[in-house]
């Protein structure tokens, strides 16, 4: 799903937020045994105006699995918002250019010297 352009703002509250998720509760799996493998402990959100998901399936309680998912989704949401700082592109300086083409001469003509000399002769 494409994220949209304009950035929906984050809503401060938890609430706010999760009326935004589309909630999926699902079997955890794992360690824990038949505890785990009976309850719907594991919860999945969907933000739906950007698409992003964040899941939890560590504690034994879904509502501490949901806060988790949402301070993870929250923290994604961030990372989206984030903004990055343009990309200034830099100049190798002319002699530092020069000695990098030196060094790979002398470079080259060192494995040149380690080959046999050719029978035919130059």
């Amino acid at each position: 799903m494409p994220v949209p352009d304009p950035l929906p703002p984050i809503p401060e509250d938890d609430e706010a937020l999760l009326s935004e998720c589309r909630v999926d509760t699902f079997r955890a799996g794992g360690k824990g045994g038949q505890h785990q493998n009976t309850t719907e402990t594991g919860v999945r959100l969907v933000h739906r105006p950007t698409g992003l998901r964040a899941e939890s399936r560590t504690e034994r309680s879904q509502l501490q699995n949901r806060r988790r998912a949402l301070a993870r989704l929250r923290s994604k949401l961030e990372e989206l918002h984030r903004k990055r700082p343009e990309r200034v592109p830099t100049r190798i300086p002319a002699a530092q250019r020069r000695k990098r083409l030196e060094e790979k001469r002398r470079r080259g003509e060192t494995k040149r010297l380690r080959k046999r000399p050719d029978p035919g002769g130059e």
